[in-house]
């Protein structure tokens, strides 16, 4: 079973999204946040990040799961644009 390092699953979750959603996911949903369970690779998505966290926990609740924002290179932005 696999270890529930953040970055193994981040690195999962995104190897997924890379292999299987990105080319649908961005043109119909761009915008929206996307939560990926690893082992199963069900993705939840969501207009905001806590939508989309909250349907990964709800269908998995005992796996953690990662967010990315579609078509964005960060989920959410930290601090002021310069």
């Amino acid at each position: 079973m696999p270890s529930h390092n953040s970055h193994e699953i981040a690195e999962r979750a995104e190897r997924i999204y890379e292999q299987r959603f990105r080319a649908t996911l961005e043109r119909t949903n761009s915008g929206q946040y996307v939560a990926i369970e690893p082992d199963s690779g069900d993705h939840f998505l969501g207009g905001t990040l806590t939508e989309a966290g909250m349907a990964a926990r709800r269908a998995h609740p005992e796996k953690p799961s990662f967010i990315l924002r579609i078509g964005q290179k960060a989920a959410v932005h930290i601090g002021t644009a310069q």
